[in-house]
């Protein structure tokens, strides 16, 4: 099982929007060294949803054989079409990644029922370990409790990403799906207290800044220690409200050129940071101490 601090990394871009090849291998290296527990590759936070599939799985592959096993590499494969979706994860298994993420369909609104089929078809379809994502304030889509159990139950299925910000829905899994099955948070702001009581890590946008926090921050709360996963947590806590003054990425991706690792470039829709917000991020960079 996967555990501790994963990074949802930033897909780098050049000014007019090309794929940064080198840019990538050297925040796959800085992710190394700031000891990152693993790498999420082509996610939300990776603007996956403006890539072609050829590109998606390109970047899953070249960022599989750059890592060269050095840190785990779980690839977002997720879509709205199941078609699709089971497509872009036998990709991700072809290119040797460790696992797979799997958003809930956006957009279509599928009911339970239907979610629980798309995810047990592409489970069953595609023989890699699989993440379920459930973020419904970006995809209008809830999946509940009670389905991730029922998923739970499909042997290559082992966690979820739960981005609801919902802590009462860390117990509830718990209690339905047991202490084997994996939930990480995917919302920063509470993924300290996720861990603490009873959660396995945190698939975080604010790692791809502060990793080494970040890590350090899941190391105490996993083991217990209160107290001290407060006080790490508390440094990094402007960086949770301020990376989403704009929808993400796109605060993240001006952090990440504000700290010299990849040039100015983004995809539309998404624009780069006003000028607004961009003191407000800075400020959040300096008190957690990387700028």
């Amino acid at each position: 099982m996967f555990r501790g601090s994963m990074v949802a990394m930033v897909t780098p871009m050049k000014e007019g929007g090309s794929l940064d090849d080198d840019a990538l291998y050297r925040l796959v290296d800085f992710h190394v060294e700031m000891g990152t527990d693993a790498i999420i590759v082509m996610g939300t936070t990776g603007e996956s949803a403006t890539l072609d599939e050829t590109e998606h799985c390109g970047v899953i592959r070249k960022v599989v054989e750059y890592a060269a096993g050095r840190i785990p590499v779980i690839a977002g494969t997720g879509a709205n079409s199941t078609t699709e979706a089971i497509s872009l994860t036998h990709c991700a298994m072809e290119a040797g990644a460790d696992a797979c993420l799997l958003v809930t369909p956006y957009y279509n609104k599928p009911t339970q029922e239907g979610l629980y089929l798309h995810h047990k078809a592409v489970a069953e379809a595609v023989d890699i370990p699989q993440i379920l994502y459930n973020v419904p304030g970006r995809t209008a889509c809830d999946m509940l409790p009670e389905t991730v159990a029922r998923l739970a139950e499909v042997e290559n299925i082992i966690g979820v990403k739960e981005a609801s910000g919902d802590l009462q829905r860390v117990t509830r899994i718990r209690e339905l799906c047991g202490a084997d099955f994996a939930i990480y948070s995917g919302d920063d702001a509470t993924g300290c207290e996720s861990m603490l009581i009873g959660g396995d890590g945190v698939i975080s946008v604010t790692s791809n800044v502060a990793p080494r926090l970040m890590r350090q921050m899941c190391e105490a709360a996993l083991a217990g220690e209160r107290e001290a996963a407060e006080r790490l947590d508390a440094k990094v806590a402007a960086l949770h409200a301020a990376l989403f003054v704009e929808s993400n990425p796109i605060p993240v991706k001006w952090a990440v050129v504000e700290m010299g690792l990849a040039p100015k470039g983004i995809r539309l829709p998404l624009t780069w940071l006003s000028e607004v917000h961009q003191p407000k991020v800075r400020a959040a960079m300096e008190q957690a101490g990387v700028c």
